[in-house]
Formats: structure tokens, C-alpha cells, sequence
């Protein structure tokens, strides 16, 4: 048995626990715990990790917008842009999401110049911007690691939570973990005067081993197929391409092409798969716009992305023990947001005034949900 006492204990070793323990590592004592074996075995390891500034609601916009020097600083970025297409019937359809996405319609010879396969007897409509682009998801991971480690931060994985306690007499928390796998496993009891929820489809769980109400998290399964280049063109240059009404997309990833069916089907917490059958419809939907079938599907995956019932992250101190901060909900949103998300957990924490405004903060707060 152990008693280290850090001061913020992290549950959650994917980019939300680790963009919060880069931020408070410098300022607090850090320590980092991940169930799997990996970092960011889950969600973060499974996202198509696209930076879009005026994606999602608008709490999520302003921490995306906040998280943009931290991402173009590092070279997390690289030009990708985006497209949207749509079927001759579905104009007013299309006329939304480009109000909604910022997106500008542009004739269907330039559409087709710049993504080849499209099909000009199903494609009506389509529409572009530059300003999407790329982003290094795992670079970004392993950098938020390296500087929590570089303060002294720990982080440990295989390190599974089993139980919460708070005890009122000293303020602090008592953690039961339990250490490693197989015949190997250990546990230890650690304690700290913080805890960061940031168990991403497991948050609810997290709150109801600490005995405090769920927020109302619903996991959401999105599906991935890697299929080869269509046609054997080079899509390196392509721009990310969506159905409208998100009902499909693609983008180009190490010479190969990345489809969704944009699928988010309600599951219960899991080491995620794809559906077959949902990755069919959703590879049916993209043949329908492109002139290149889908005859090989290499590889394909799933994630979780979670959500609460308003859409919003869920971030801050609980209202029934503010040592327990939440950082869950991030839905699809959580890669481009997590640099100033982290920094707005470590400001909660130590005190600091955050760089987010008074009316993002509310929207933000766990409050909200009770």
C-alpha cells in the first residue's frame, strides 16, 4: 500500500487528462492514471483529428478558437481543407451547412478538379473552404505527456480506479487502485486533495465510485474504414469531404482514404468496434457521389465520443465536492479544444483567472446538468 499524496490526481490518460496534467504540472503536484496499457488507447487514438474553428456549439468554438496558437506554435497543423457535396435534391439542405460550416459553393468543375472520382451525374452541389486543417492528435498526445513528466508529473498506466473516498476530516481523497495485469496486478491506495475526472466514456462511472449524481453521459459510436486510394489516385492533396447533413465523410490519411458513415449510435462504455452493417451504409452513401467503387476495405475501427444531453463539454468543479473537477463530454470535439480545455482545469484548480470568458465558464459548469 502506498500514501503518496499528490495534489491533483487525473483519471484518464487520454488528451483531456493529459492536456490538464501538462497545464497543472508546472503548478501542482501531478499524477496521472490510465486504465489500458497505452495513452490514449480510446477516443484519442481513434479520431479522423481535424482542426475546424467554427465547429461544434458555441462553448466548444470558443476553446477551439483559445486552443489554435497552442496547435499552429507546435506544427500540429498541416492545409487540408474542406468540401462539401450534396444530390441535386437536397439544395436546401446544402444551403444550411454552408451557413453553418462558413463554407462558399463553387461550380462542380472546380469540385471535380480537385477530388476526381466525384460523380457529376449524383453530386448538385458543392462547397469549400481552406481554412480546415490537419492535425497531429498524437503528436499533440505525446507532447502534453513529455511536459508533464519534464515538471515531475507521473503517469501511470495499467493503473485501473476501483474505488473513491473522501474523507471530510483532512479534505482529502482516497483512491483504490489496482496496478498492472495478470498475476502481476498490485493494489495500492493513494490520496490527493484534487481529483480530475477526465475518463472520457467512463466519466459517470468515475462520479458514482466517488458517490456524487452522474451528469447524464451517452457514449456515442463512430465507425472508420481505411480503403485504398480510389482509382490509384493520389489523394494527398484532397480536401476532407462531407455528405450534407454530416451523413458520411472522408479524408485523405498516408496515401490511403479514411470513410465514415458519420455514425453516433448510443452504446454503452467499451473497447468499441464497427458495426458491419453501419460501415456499409455509410460506404453505400459515399459510392453514391463518387464514380469509383469500394472493392477492398483494408482496415476498419471504432470510438466513442461522448456526450451530454445539451452537446456541451461538461468542465469544472462538481457542485456537490468542489475537489472533484469534471473534464468530460468533449463529444467530437475534444482533440482541437484540448489545449485550452487543459489550461482551463489547471486555472479552476489553482486559482488562477481563466482566460475564458464569464458566459462560456456557465455553459461549461457541471452545474448545468444537475
Amino acid at each position: 500500500m502506498s500514501t503518496q499524496i499528490p495534489d491533483v490526481l487525473i483519471i484518464g490518460g487520454g488528451l483531456a487528462g493529459l492536456s490538464a496534467a501538462a497545464a497543472l504540472s508546472p503548478r501542482r503536484s501531478t499524477l496521472v492514471l490510465e486504465s489500458e496499457s497505452a495513452l490514449g488507447y480510446h477516443s484519442s487514438g481513434r479520431s479522423a483529428a481535424m482542426f475546424e474553428a467554427h465547429y461544434g456549439p458555441g462553448p466548444v468554438q470558443v476553446l477551439t478558437q483559445a486552443s489554435e496558437a497552442h496547435h499552429r506554435i507546435n506544427g500540429y497543423l498541416s492545409p487540408r481543407g474542406m468540401m462539401l457535396v450534396a444530390g441535386p435534391d437536397q439544395a436546401e439542405e446544402f444551403a444550411a451547412d454552408c451557413a453553418a460550416l462558413s463554407l462558399t459553393e463553387i461550380p462542380m468543375e472546380q469540385a471535380v478538379q480537385m477530388v476526381p472520382v466525384l460523380n457529376p451525374a449524383t453530386v448538385g452541389f458543392a462547397a469549400y473552404h481552406d481554412t480546415a486543417e490537419d492535425l497531429d492528435a498524437d503528436r499533440l498526445l505525446q507532447d502534453f505527456a513529455k511536459v508533464t513528466r519534464s515538471h515531475g508529473g507521473v503517469i501511470r498506466t495499467d493503473a485501473q480506479v476501483t474505488a473513491i473516498r473522501h474523507s471530510a476530516a483532512d479534505d482529502l481523497w482516497e483512491v483504490e487502485v489496482t496496478i498492472g495485469t495478470g498475476t502481476g496486478r498490485t493494489t495500492e491506495t493513494l490520496r490527493s486533495r484534487h481529483i480530475v475526472n477526465a475518463a472520457g466514456a467512463w466519466a459517470d462511472e468515475i462520479a458514482a465510485l466517488a458517490g456524487l449524481p452522474p451528469i447524464g453521459l451517452q457514449p456515442k459510436r463512430r465507425s472508420m474504414a481505411r480503403l485504398p486510394a480510389p482509382g490509384g489516385h493520389d489523394v494527398t492533396r484532397w480536401p476532407m469531404i462531407m455528405g450534407v447533413g454530416e451523413c458520411w465523410y472522408a479524408k485523405p490519411d498516408a496515401g490511403k482514404l479514411l470513410v465514415s458513415p458519420a455514425d453516433a449510435d448510443p452504446v454503452a462504455p467499451h473497447d468499441a468496434y464497427a458495426d458491419d452493417m453501419v460501415l456499409a451504409e455509410g460506404l453505400a452513401r459515399y459510392e453514391e457521389m463518387v464514380s469509383e467503387p469500394v472493392t477492398r476495405v483494408e482496415h476498419n475501427w471504432a470510438g466513442l465520443r461522448s456526450f451530454v444531453a445539451d452537446g456541451v463539454p461538461v468542465m469544472g468543479p462538481d457542485p456537490d465536492q468542489p475537489s472533484f473537477v469534471w473534464c468530460a463530454g468533449q463529444g467530437g470535439y475534444g482533440v482541437q479544444s484540448s489545449p485550452a480545455a487543459g489550461r482551463l482545469i489547471a486555472d479552476l484548480i489553482t486559482g488562477e483567472t481563466p482566460e475564458i470568458d464569464a458566459a462560456t465558464l456557465a455553459a461549461l459548469s457541471p452545474g448545468r446538468v444537475r
